[in-house]
């Protein structure tokens, strides 16, 4: 299993209101540059959301939602410190009851 750490928000507040777009394309290219592993992703309607664990957090947050899911705690702090109205927390995936986050996704 791998711990993965999210930053949760509404769709609108995230993709419509916050300039996040740029803050993603920025650490892809830095990433590039360092010749690092992409390890965070953008995820649409989170299936995580739909499990039993993660009943608070969806009912907390506006739908739709948008997550952004990483493996690096330090970066889903950081976004938590730079945007407001957001929802973070970690969780190991797969298990029996959380579905592997990025089984249908691409990289950012």
């Amino acid at each position: 299993m791998t711990t993965y750490y999210y930053l949760l928000a509404s769709e609108k507040f995230l993709l419509e209101e916050e300039p996040l777009d740029e803050v993603l394309k920025e650490r892809h290219r830095d990433y590039q540059e360092k010749g690092k592993a992409i390890d965070f992703w953008l995820v649409r309607q989170p299936a995580f959301l739909e499990t039993p664990e993660f009943a608070a957090a969806k009912a907390k947050c506006p739908q739709p939602s948008v997550a952004i899911v990483s493996t690096n705690s330090q970066f889903i702090t950081w976004l938590r410190l730079r945007l407001e109205y957001v929802l973070t927390g970690e969780f190991e995936a797969p298990s029996s009851t959380i579905p592997d986050p990025l089984a249908s996704l691409a990289a950012v």
